[in-house]
């Protein structure tokens, strides 16, 4: 059920191994009223309690020096006919601050991707179609990740959640947020918060006890056509990893070809581009 695609669009998928919803967990999904609060509004004890625990978390992941996590994410593909199709994905992240990340992710499709930050260069690698990228690396891990997503044009789930500016990034986007329930979900016992940013909405559950990490987050592009989500599901946090000096070196295999990020690939012309078939299931 996949398109066929010609050469050049190849290359842009292949380039963009690591596509899978480019977000940031700043958005929102206000509690069970589903309204926001008006401008000015009084601040309720429970979006107070809301808030704080928000803030709590942010302040304790973006200070981590180093972690490692299982993300098992999930995300809908809207297609042309308005169905919703749901593709997956599993990722094993591991930061190292102040300029090392890696990333191995396992899609749903079978495609099997690396990448990694070493403090002088990125090095994204698609094992399974046995291309790669590389790109210099500008900078802490923060403008790396910057770097990555805006300049480059690749898209890193829940890129928000590594940076250490993560309690800024929330407070300049949060416009409104509640607390929903204190509940028990695989693996701990969690506060579930509902939030809103101007362009999406989320929900998250902070593990309740002195290590407040987000256990699960579900965020809607309520102004992307047909409100798709992506939800994710946080397991195996590592406070202090093994990390080696080899946890950050990473090789192409032989015999892989090189290719350029999406952002280096020349722009299709309109024309071009309704050249393209565009049939099967849309990922």
């Amino acid at each position: 059920m996949r398109s066929n695609v010609n050469a050049w669009r190849q290359a842009c998928v292949t380039a963009s191994v690591v596509c899978v919803l480019a977000t940031s967990v700043a958005g929102a999904q206000q509690a069970a009223s589903g309204k926001s609060a008006p401008a000015g509004a009084p601040v309720t004890e429970s979006q107070a309690k809301a808030r704080s625990l928000l803030m709590r978390m942010a302040d304790f992941l973006g200070g981590a020096q180093r972690f490692s996590v299982s993300v098992r994410g999930g995300y809908d593909a809207v297609q042309q006919s308005g169905e919703k199709i749901e593709f997956g994905e599993l990722r094993t992240v591991t930061v190292s601050r102040p300029d090392r990340l890696r990333v191995q992710g396992a899609r749903s499709d079978g495609t099997n991707t690396l990448t990694v930050f070493n403090g002088k260069e990125i090095l994204l690698i698609d094992e399974t179609n046995n291309v790669y990228a590389t790109a210099p690396q500008p900078g802490g891990l923060d403008d790396a990740i910057v770097h990555f997503v805006r300049d480059l044009g690749m898209r890193l789930p829940l890129a928000v959640l590594l940076v250490s500016q993560l309690p800024a990034e929330l407070k300049d986007r949060v416009r409104s947020i509640d607390y929903v329930e204190k509940t028990t979900i695989p693996g701990a016992t969690a506060h579930h918060l509902a939030a809103r940013t101007d362009t999406v909405d989320f929900q998250v559950w902070v593990a309740d006890g002195d290590q407040p990490l987000p256990q699960r987050v579900v965020i809607t592009y309520k102004k992307a056509k047909g409100e798709p989500q992506y939800r994710a599901q946080f397991s195996d946090w590592n406070l202090a990893p093994a990390i080696e000096e080899s946890t950050f070196v990473a090789k192409p295999p032989d015999g892989a070809q090189k290719v350029a990020f999406a952002a280096q690939l020349p722009r299709m012309s309109p024309t071009a581009r309704k050249s393209v078939p565009d049939k099967g299931v849309k990922r």
